[in-house]
């Protein structure tokens, strides 16, 4: 506190007498440092939730909230081939692979396959093929008399445990993997890792564990494989445009039974009842190479 001997600017009177004093911050030294706002982070779920409000503004086909039954989705996508049958104006505008008479219809099924489930995957054989037939390289894990028996039923590749450097190096390549209940432990720990996230891995709920290694050749035999991606999608080709829709309806029939069978959401009496959850189905589309995408309503 002190006094200054200064004139006032207005009344040009002494301020000798006025008293001026300072006020001192108690503030904290730590508080008065700016500190850099922290950017933050989005979670998983946000970020999922965001994604789909983005897909959702994305522009949609006219067939994305309208769902069909089968024989009109059919009949929407397929092209009449022969001449001999006119073609009237309405036909014109409803076929829409006019100029690609040797299309082929693709089924997509997608799943709600939650964390940790495995991979939808099966087997089977179409009433009418739409592709040629693809021979599967089958590696089998047995030893002794199994393996013998594996040889003589067509096994590509048969050995033990002497088999696993050669799959992990990449020596020995395979579509099909099968292996003897009394190997499975022995393989799990090194091939888990490398098989498993492909889908190859043998086990017991695919029917790749066996004792009955030459069943299950002689069943594969005349048959294809489909697969499901990692976010649960199937997507097969399932047959011609050019052929009847009772061809194409059955078709798509078989193989959806075959999904419904592969997931748990429909069993029969000889199937083993199994205390996995089952997977739910949450679409069905049916395409064609240069059509659009038409949900099916009747599944």
């Amino acid at each position: 506190m002190f006094g200054l001997g200064l004139l006032c600017r207005q009344c040009h009177g002494s301020l000798t007498n006025a008293v001026l004093t300072r006020q001192l911050s108690t503030t904290p030294v730590l508080q008065l440092r700016k500190v850099k706002a922290k950017v933050p982070t989005i979670s998983k779920k946000a970020a999922a939730a965001k994604a789909r409000r983005k897909a959702l503004k994305k522009r949609k086909n006219i067939y994305e909230y309208e769902k069909l039954p089968l024989a009109e989705a059919i009949n929407v996508l397929r092209v009449r081939t022969t001449l001999l049958l006119p073609l009237s104006s309405a036909d014109i505008l409803q076929a829409v692979e006019v100029a690609h008479p040797n299309a082929t219809y693709e089924l997509v099924v997608k799943t709600d396959m939650k964390s940790g489930t495995a991979v939808p995957k099966g087997r089977i054989n179409l009433p009418r093929e739409a592709k040629g037939k693809t021979r599967d390289k089958v590696l089998v894990f047995a030893e002794g008399r199994q393996a013998d028996d594996a040889k003589k039923a067509g096994a590509d590749i048969v050995g033990g445990p002497e088999l696993i450097d050669g799959i992990i190096s990449g020596r020995y390549q395979a579509t099909t993997f099968l292996c003897t209940p009394a190997l499975i432990r022995t393989i799990t720990p090194r091939l888990g890792r490398v098989l498993g996230p492909r889908g190859l891995m043998p086990s017991e709920r695919r029917g790749t564990v066996t004792d009955d290694i030459v069943g299950y050749l002689r069943r594969i035999q005349g048959s294809d494989e489909w697969k499901g991606d990692k976010t649960g999608t199937i997507r097969a080709p399932i047959a011609k445009l050019q052929w009847p829709v009772d061809d194409v309806t059955q078709n798509v029939r078989h193989f959806l039974t075959t999904v419904k069978r592969a997931i748990g959401i429909q069993t029969d009496e000889t199937d083993k009842k199994s205390s996995k959850p089952s997977t739910a189905i949450t679409k069905v589309l049916l395409s064609s190479n240069q059509g659009p995408g038409i949900q099916i309503a009747d599944i």
